[in-house]
């Protein structure tokens, strides 16, 4: 059960404190003022004195007391000083030494504001072992994910961009919630119950990704801080209308993002209608293991396991049919690099293909497994979902993204937990149909390793 709780944010910090004691003792003080032996010697002349040989050498003065006590405090000033540095140097490290000792933290913070003034906020996960997980209001969108890699190194492995500004002047759909409906729909348009509907056309004369400035990733959702005994989240909540982009129904919408100490960031997705709708949700984030900017991930190791795929025609609309990965360069049921094959792929110039998964839909099953050699991360990917579309940010060029970074083509992959493109129009397909008084749920995680 997800409940709301406040947001506390609690810092330790234990200096342990220590004596100093300055001085000379008195043995000491007596030597330097009585000599060696201890017997008082009148100076022959200053700083001078004779020994037996009747040759001179240099006294030694005693320090005076108030010398010895200024001396005591000066040393103290700068352990002292030291201590303050200490204490500047450590202070803004205090969240993440909270974390590591095992405190779970969600805040919200203020994000920006849209052309028509509503603010958006955005929300910080993190979890006890580091990793971080930023969403905001603007699209449900996944900002940034940072996850430590082998070195312990904490590394954004999302693409996105430092500020709200990019996301409103246009993207492609960095981080995104989608919806109503993922992927496409041939000739924007379906019938069900005997009436047909036309959608948003956006993809030359089919519709993708729930179609204009209303789709999903494009309104500003309301979130809520949530938290449990091993987790923290956001809740995040929108009604579409009825008629919104075509689509009939209002749907009542809520998305969650859960980050666990299991290093999951989980995304479970609820809705309810008040007509017969279709729905397929999912998020369109763009990873690479080697962190955001840092290249193309075609030296990713990718399993994925589904021993089938739907080949698509024109407009990359599936044909209806149900092939094979065998012998294809879709074939990733064992560990191969994104750029092994890619070449092949004249149709689409990289990877955007939907895979069947071997899993159970409706439960959390295996999807995908990706693994990054240089950093050495590992994401897992596990869905309730039937299918997953493999993306690989192909064609992206000159996108200026977080720290002044270029992302460039090939500098991501997508993978699209859904049910299948075109299911409306295909009867054979998983169904996407939604009822009123049936309950829309779906749940996808990314979980994340090292080795």
């Amino acid at each position: 059960m997800i409940r709301t709780c406040p947001v506390r944010t609690t810092h330790h910090f234990d200096v342990g404190s220590q004596r100093c004691k300055d001085g000379v003792s008195t043995s000491l003080h007596s030597r330097l003022m009585m000599g060696g032996s201890g017997k008082r010697r009148l100076p022959m002349a200053r700083g001078m004195d004779a020994n037996a040989s009747g040759k001179l050498r240099r006294l030694r003065l005693p320090l005076p007391p108030l010398f010895i006590a200024f001396a005591g405090l000066v040393r103290r000033a700068l352990r002292l000083a030291l201590l303050l540095i200490v204490l500047v140097v450590t202070i803004p490290a205090w969240p993440t030494a909270a974390a590591a000792a095992g405190k779970m933290d969600v805040q919200e913070k203020p994000f920006g504001q849209t052309a028509d003034g509503q603010k958006v906020a955005i929300f910080e996960l993190t979890n006890t072992n580091g990793l971080r997980a930023r969403v905001m209001e603007y699209g449900a969108i996944l900002v940034s994910l940072e996850v430590p890699n082998r070195d312990g190194k904490r590394v954004d492995v999302a693409l996105g961009f430092d500020d709200l500004a990019p996301y409103l002047r246009g993207h492609p759909m960095f981080g995104s919630t989608v919806g109503r409906y993922a992927n496409r729909i041939a000739g924007a348009r379906f019938t069900l119950d005997g009436v047909e509907y036309k959608l948003t056309t956006n993809s030359g004369k089919n519709h993708i990704h729930g179609g204009g400035n209303l789709r999903f990733d494009k309104v500003v959702w309301q979130g809520q801080p949530v938290q449990g005994d091993d987790w923290v989240g956001v809740r995040l909540s929108h009604v579409s209308k009825d008629g919104e982009e075509g689509f009939p129904g209002s749907l009542d919408c809520v998305i969650t993002y859960v980050l666990n100490n299991a290093n999951a960031l989980q995304i479970r997705y609820e809705a309810t209608t008040d007509k017969p709708t279709i729905v397929n949700l999912t998020n369109h984030s763009y990873f690479n293991l080697a962190g955001a900017g840092n290249g193309d991930v075609l030296g990713h190791e990718v399993t994925i396991n589904a021993a089938f795929y739907l080949p698509a025609g024109e407009g990359l609309i599936p044909t209806g049919e149900i092939h094979r990965v065998q012998g294809t360069p879709l074939d990733f049921t064992e560990p191969k690099t994104i750029g092994a094959r890619i070449e092949e792929l004249t149709q689409t110039r990289g990877y955007d293909h939907c895979y069947v998964l071997a899993g159970s839909p409706g439960s959390a099953s295996l999807a995908a497994r990706v693994y990054e050699p240089t950093g050495g991360i590992v994401m897992e990917v596990r869905t309730t979902e039937p299918g997953v579309q493999l993306y690989t940010a192909n064609g992206m060029k000159n996108i200026q993204g977080k720290a002044g970074k270029v992302y460039g083509n090939h500098y991501g992959f997508c993978l699209e937990t859904q049910h299948f493109p075109d299911s409306p129009n295909k009867p054979h397909f998983p169904s996407t149909v939604l009822r009123p008084g049936q309950k829309f749920e779906s749940a996808t995680s990314f979980k994340f390793s090292t080795r």
